[in-house]
């Protein structure tokens, strides 16, 4: 066994891990250069581009549901665009209060509430007063989101002149830009106002023209945020501590925010660089000084660069669908009960569009993704590593955005130091429940919950690491990076150790011969997230383990290294119990019982691991006993749940192949949601009732729901790719897809008509073989990397 880590062993470790995350980007708020300025026009014809729209502004009080977000990867903001009232919630991700949290109850799990584990926060309140231009005095308004581009707008007439607005969070510039102009005579008079969120004192600088504030957090985290205002007329100046503008016939405002976190368990997770206000102030005027064509087409091209690597059509809808407003449009599908194929491939590109808004050289996308309407979310926006941080990017590598998916690795590298420690120091606690019975420990582990300060909350979690290194090992699957793979390793290997020191021999029976042999089964342990606390061999753990030690094996491989660890694990592997389907309800067993032991509709489908997000049941691999039984437990938990498990619920079906079940679960999540109850809110938030009359923004069903979309319309392994392998009715028409990853290292475009392939097109980027297969016919694609080939002919 390896032995447990001294202090300068842990130190050693969180000084490789730094290296390794370095080499990927480290996720901070720091100076950086000047980005490249294009020369020509990025711009796209507004009818050749995908919008969502809406008929009248965000309601102040209801700014998670209806107002439209924007991000950079870090800086995010929720609009709201009122003409005489503009508001922006602005986020950073890595605004957190809390820390390691360190010290467990008294059951031996960890505290969980905002004073201990801490929580997610707001940064800022910006506002734009415009008097004169009340809601009342305008016509013809329309605010909308332009997926393709990446930019909020609002447009409105008033005395005659049209007024527009143009909203966005740039990456290359990491500022957000307000860009307010008009036709027709018109001018903007008002003022800008900067308010923080934790009771910060906002000063101004006359010298910049500019606003500002920082501050510090108890657990050391220093931030702050600013705002500038330039004009090519009227007046701009510092008033008291606002900006007042006057009679501008342009107005551009930027913004720019941050703290001092840094992805380092070696130096407390904070960077001893620049004061984070001084360095907003820095990067908001420099950003000023640029036209505001620049700072457009910078950031558009920028956005488009990942935007465009994937299309999606699912069909056409009808001239009267189109001409409903977003909102109007989701009533309408579901009390129609028609079909909406533009709006469901707008769904998808709705989850890409927050995907390259929130994941982004930062922390990962949190419950909130990168958006908040307070300072108490629920669950204090969390990563939940039993489901949550998991189907957040499910949908990354499908949807060609592998370039989105780092900030997860970055954070699981970051966080191993001081995940590796406090398991080595605290899971064996003899208050802990889950604790290894056989007293060795090992590797690293989690909680249910994690914050980015290398803190754990809530209940230890000990197939956690499992599911989080399947996730990284996916991401290689894709993109056959071995770089990525390098940066992995130890986190795969560290999760075996763990393992080798936690599974248990017990004895089971064959339920057909009677024969008894010795299997390794996980020691004690909660399903997901009901059923007995202490029972051995949960579903759930014995597929993410076996997994996790094919995966590992693999890298091995891959890699050259470890093999007499490898085939350490390989004898483990081998030893595994696999559950099987109960002989007294036919369905696959949860527990190592043939009884269902706690509710048969849970929202979890932790028994179903082996399903979907992984591969060993498989309609053509297994025995019918244990199709049968799979497919009986998921039918029992129903069709009915919240947004996320729904999602869930859809990609299972989808790898069953039962396209109509998961296309009504797809359509579910485009239920519009009133009075707090699940479905989408006006700006395709997908809501959570948490109780009657309250929901609240969760963010993962908006990205599981895209990949369910992908799953029925490509499915892939290593070696094998399967077309709308779940192709429902409503998108048989005609339709096509560009740029769907599949595992094995390819990417697919494919385009049908009457349910049928009309051509599918696969390009290796890394990949050497792959089986092409729809309906039973199938082709052997040998390419070199960046090769391509086209097939048709299918039958």
């Amino acid at each position: 066994m390896p032995a447990q880590p001294s202090r300068r062993g842990f130190v050693s470790l969180a000084a490789a891990v730094g290296t390794a995350t370095a080499l990927g980007g480290l996720p901070a708020f720091t100076a950086s250069a000047a980005p490249a300025r294009p020369v020509t026009s990025p711009m796209l014809p507004k009818a050749s581009t995908t919008q969502m729209w809406y008929r009248a502004p965000a309601s102040d009080k209801r700014m998670i549901e209806q107002a439209l977000p924007i991000g950079n990867g870090r800086l995010g903001a929720l609009v709201g665009n009122d003409p005489s009232h503009e508001l922006l919630f602005l986020t950073d991700a890595t605004l957190w209060t809390g820390g390691l949290n360190g010290t467990l109850d008294q059951d031996g799990q960890f505290p969980y509430a905002r004073e201990n584990f801490g929580s997610f926060t707001q940064l800022a309140h910006l506002t734009i007063d415009i008097p004169d231009h009340d809601l009342s005095a305008v016509s013809d308004y329309r605010r909308g989101l332009d997926l393709s581009q990446g930019l909020v707008s609002a447009t409105y007439t008033r005395a005659g002149a049209t007024y527009e607005r143009q909203i966005y969070s740039s990456f290359p510039d990491d500022t957000i830009v307000i860009r307010l102009t008009q036709r027709g005579g018109g001018t903007y008079t008002g003022t800008i106002s900067l308010d923080g969120t934790h009771g910060e004192s906002t000063s101004a600088d006359k010298t910049r023209t500019s606003l500002w504030f920082g501050d510090s957090f108890g657990n050391g985290l220093r931030y702050g945020a600013a705002v500038t205002a330039r004009s090519g007329s009227g007046s701009v100046s510092v008033r008291g501590t606002q900006i007042a503008f006057s009679r501008c016939k342009d107005l551009t405002v930027v913004v720019s925010g941050g703290t001092n976190y840094a992805p380092d368990a070696a130096t407390g997770y904070r960077s001893p660089g620049p004061d984070p206000a001084a360095l907003a102030r820095t990067k908001a005027v420099t950003a000023a000084r640029q036209s505001p064509t620049a700072l457009l087409h910078t950031h558009v091209t920028d956005y488009r660069a990942l935007f465009d690597r994937m299309s999606i059509s699912l069909g056409e809808s009808t001239a009267q669908q189109r001409r409903l407003d977003t909102w109007e449009r989701l009533k309408a599908r579901t009390q129609q009960g028609d079909p909406d194929p533009e709006l469901e491939a707008t769904y998808v590109q709705f989850g890409r569009y927050l995907m390259i808004s929130g994941s982004r050289d930062s922390v990962p996308l949190n419950l909130q993704g990168l958006w908040l309407d307070g300072n108490d979310p629920d669950w204090m926006g969390d990563y939940h590593s039993d489901i949550n941080i998991q189907m957040n990017y499910w949908m990354a590598d499908r949807t060609g955005l592998s370039r989105c998916f780092d900030t997860l690795t970055d954070y699981c590298l970051a966080q191993l130091p001081s995940w590796t420690k406090l398991t080595h120091e605290l899971f064996n606690d003899p208050r802990n429940r889950y604790r290894n019975s056989s007293g060795k420990n090992a590797g690293w582990t989690v909680a249910i919950s994690s914050n980015i300060h290398g803190g754990l909350g809530w209940w230890w979690h000990p197939a956690g690491n499992a599911w989080l290194c399947n996730s990284l090992w996916e991401h290689y699957e894709y993109t056959q990076d071995t770089a990525h793979l390098k940066r992995i390793y130890p986190l795969l290997k560290g999760a075996c150790e763990f393992w080798e020191a936690r599974l248990v021999t017990t004895t089971v029976t064959d339920l057909t011969t009677g024969a008894t042999r010795q299997v390794l089964v996980a020691d004690s342990d909660w399903s997901p997230e009901h059923g007995p606390l202490d029972a051995k061999g949960i579903t759930y753990a014995q597929e993410l383990v076996r997994a996790l030690f094919a995966n590992y094996r693999q890298a091995c491989a891959d890699l050259g290294r470890d093999a007499r660890y490898s085939e350490t694990v390989a004898a483990l592997q081998d030893q595994l119990y696999l559950p099987e389907a109960s002989p007294k309800t036919g369905w696959l067993q949860e527990w190592m019982s043939p009884d269902n032991l706690d509710e048969t509709t849970h929202r979890h489908l932790s028994p179903l691991m082996g399903l979907f997000p992984g591969d060993r049941i498989r309609p053509d691999s297994v025995s019918k006993e244990l199709l049968a039984g799979t497919t009986a437990l998921l039918t029992a938990r129903g069709m009915e749940s919240f947004g996320w498990a729904n999602a869930w619920r859809a990609l299972c079906w989808a790898r069953l192949k039962h396209a109509e079940n998961a296309y009504q679960l797809v359509a579910g999540n485009l239920r519009p949601s009133t009075g707090g109850s699940n479905g989408s809110a006006m700006n395709l938030f997908d809501m959570y009732q948490v109780e009657q009359g309250r929901g609240i923004f969760q963010i993962d069903a908006n990205f599981g729901t895209p990949s369910a979309v992908i799953e029925m319309l490509v499915y892939s392994r290593p070696g094998h790719i399967e077309l709308l392998p779940a192709l429902p009715a409503a998108w048989s028409g005609s339709g096509a897809i560009s740029g769907i990853g599949a595992r094995g290292g390819f990417v697919v475009d494919v385009s049908w008509r009457d349910g049928k392939v009309e051509q599918a097109r696969i390009r290796s980027v890394g990949g050497h073989a792959t089986t092409v297969s729809w309906r039973g016919t199938s082709r052997t694609v040998r390419l070199q990397p960046g090769k391509s080939l086209t097939l048709r002919d299918f039958g």
